[in-house]
């Protein structure tokens, strides 16, 4: 488990930028307690913290906030991705170099090879991240398939706010704390918040299988998009549906077998 936290601004960056990020990653210590990083370009005014739980890669070549080796792109990163050697091993067929052993800088390498849609369509795990685009001045939030791993945004003032959890989003200087009444609502309703809601207005969940595009020159959101739903796979299931109940219990075992296998890849 890591945290990340981070905003866009129209304002100029200054000190008290720095001390905002610092305070939004602080209160994210408890996921990460291994290392902080933290990275503010004021050319773009884009400010981008994380905390780190050290589980694959314990090396520092595995810290974040990440940066392509062409120093277009960065990347922070909260969760684990599966399926991660064998993502390397084709990024390195295409004459990819890779300084660590590490799942988030193969993420990294796919993004800025292959695109966010494609990535999401091949990358297997639980994942939360922002990936920054400095040439297109785009920041790119996603959230993983089931919304395994937690992600908050929305727009204070003249911020754009997004963390991993709200008490990150709390400590900015410009956070308005106005309360959303409609989703006090729900929760009298409910007894929960469903997404995208949250309990502040402005500030939304993002919805699980979800990613959300942001322009920091128009400085709006351009796009949340769905990338994976349960209500897909079911109907593909439906599609080819198995005849004979021993394949389909001998698919299950593989699938369990090889979800195990995946999530016991670790340094720790």
């Amino acid at each position: 488990m890591c945290g990340i936290a981070g905003f866009i601004t129209r304002k100029e960056m200054t000190t008290s930028a720095e001390n905002d990020l610092a305070k939004m990653t602080n209160t994210l210590t408890h996921r990460g307690p291994d290392s902080f990083g933290q990275f503010i370009d004021a050319q773009h005014i884009i400010a981008l913290g994380h905390r780190r739980l050290s589980i694959i890669d314990l090396s520092q070549q595995a810290n974040q906030p990440m940066h392509s080796q062409c120093q277009r792109y960065s990347l922070i990163f909260n969760g684990e991705i599966y399926n991660f050697q064998e993502l390397r091993q084709q990024l390195a067929a295409k004459g990819e170099v890779f300084k660590g052993s590490g799942d988030t800088e193969v993420l990294l390498a796919a993004l800025a090879n292959w695109g966010v849609e494609a990535t999401l369509r091949y990358i297997n795990g639980m994942f939360a991240f922002a990936f920054w685009d400095k040439l297109k001045k785009t920041l790119v939030i996603a959230r993983d398939r089931i919304g395994i791993k937690p992600l908050y945004y929305g727009f204070s003032g003249d911020t754009f706010l997004f963390a991993s959890e709200l008490k990150a989003i709390k400590v900015h200087t410009h956070f308005n704390n106005s309360l959303n009444q409609e989703a006090m609502t729900l929760l009298l309703q409910h007894n929960t918040i469903p997404a995208p809601w949250t309990i502040y207005l402005g500030i939304y969940q993002l919805r699980p299988g979800t990613y959300l595009q942001f322009s920091a020159d128009d400085f709006r959101v351009n796009k949340v998009k769905s990338y994976w739903t349960l209500n897909d796979i079911a109907q593909r299931g439906l599609r080819s549906s198995f005849t004979d109940p021993r394949e389909a219990q001998g698919e299950l075992k593989k699938l369990l077998q090889s979800s195990v296998k995946m999530r016991m890849q670790s340094d720790v």
